[in-house]
């Protein structure tokens, strides 16, 4: 399950390193660059908590192969489309693709992982490191060939859709709604829900931002063109590695909120490193930044899924896919100020987001983790 996260989420670090191409090889502005980041995180936002509240109510391993498929197939058809239009069409085709996968992966592995957030943490490690080999991977192709070709792209989602099937094969049917009904004990607290929810899109909005503009940022601030993008992109997502793992650890030690809150409180002036300090420095300010925005990703599923216990697909929807692509959705704001202005004064309102999502976390409380009863959902990872 973890090597097919990173399969799958290849294609959502993989939108955001075609935007240098885009602006290249298209000729796009800012604003046109980041509406593709869009196309790939609209729908994903709005279908992925459907996504989410039917696998609370049936099984459907079959979505595992299924959307890696189409999660590879949107991006792969992305350079060799003939108009603006159709490339958002088929990104946002991607989009749907990352969306569906997400929850019925989060759900299984938290069975699976029996509670524990350092395993939960190696999930979402495969998942940060397809987000950091997904720049590498769009160099080596898009860089080689040109946009044209893009089709090659489709390998890590043909790769992962074996894994995701290899896995369902194995779970005769991934367990029944009966059965996942078991594991949901206790009553939702949705205040404390939607807060966890505000701060995750306060992060998504920096991550996405950073992750769509910090190549080209990079290169105007430290030169060395596209490589220095490239280095500076693979670093914020490369962090995210080392991030995720500790996280989990750090907080089996600590505990998930006060994780969390430091992690945000270290992200503020990382971020403003990023955006602030000239010359080769930037890449350790890029290091921490993703190391303050990676350390509470998976605390941010388990807590949501926690705080929501009888509806566990549905936070995992939010948390892993509303309240993270929604981020996408800010993009084409931030594309619109940098051509208005400069790409540094559109990066500077992100320095705030941190801010805003630390004092959301203000007052939460530690949930109390429902233990699953049932074996045929573990067995699906």
């Amino acid at each position: 399950m973890s090597l097919g996260h990173a399969c799958v989420d290849v294609y959502q670090g993989a939108v955001a390193a075609l935007v240098p191409f885009f602006v290249a090889e298209r000729a796009c502005t800012y604003a046109a660059a980041s509406g593709v980041v869009l196309a790939a995180s609209l729908l994903s936002s709005v279908v992925q908590p459907l996504f989410g509240a039917l696998t609370d109510r049936w099984a459907m391993p079959w979505l595992l192969p299924l959307s890696a498929l189409t999660g590879g197939a949107g991006v792969a058809l992305s350079g060799v489309t003939g108009s603006y239009a159709l490339t958002l069409a088929v990104v946002a085709v991607s989009g749907i693709g990352v969306a569906a996968y997400h929850p019925e992966a989060a759900r299984t592995a938290r069975v699976a992982s029996r509670g524990s957030h350092t395993a939960m943490g190696w999930f979402a490690l495969g998942g940060n490191v397809g987000f950091a080999l997904a720049p590498l991977l769009v160099a080596a192709v898009i860089a080689t060939g040109g946009l044209g070709a893009s089709p090659l792209l489709f390998v890590p989602a043909v790769v992962g859709a074996a894994l995701c099937a290899a896995a369902v094969r194995a779970t005769a049917g991934g367990g029944t709604t009966a059965e996942r009904g078991s594991e949901a004990l206790g009553s939702d607290d949705w205040p404390s829900f939607l807060r966890l929810s505000g701060a995750i899109m306060c992060r998504s909005i920096v991550f996405v931002g950073l992750s769509a503009f910090v190549s080209l940022y990079v290169r105007e601030r430290a030169g060395g063109g596209e490589v220095a993008g490239t280095v500076a992109l693979c670093v914020l997502y490369a962090g995210g590695a080392v991030g995720t793992v500790a996280g989990g650890r750090l907080a089996e030690r600590y505990g998930r909120l006060t994780v969390v809150r430091q992690a945000y409180a270290l992200s503020v002036p990382a971020v403003a490193g990023v955006v602030l300090v000239p010359g080769p420095a930037v890449y350790l300010f890029v290091a921490l930044t993703s190391a303050g925005l990676y350390v509470p990703f998976s605390l941010h599923v388990t807590l949501g899924q926690d705080y929501l216990p009888r509806r566990v697909g549905t936070a995992s929807g939010v948390t892993l896919g509303l309240a993270v692509s929604v981020g996408g959705l800010a993009a084409p704001a931030i594309g619109a100020l940098a051509d208005a202005t400069s790409l540094r004064t559109a990066l500077v309102p992100l320095i705030a987001l941190p801010v805003v999502g630390r004092l959301l976390l203000c007052g939460l409380r530690e949930p109390i983790t429902p233990q699953p009863v049932h074996a045929g959902v573990g067995s699906a990872v």
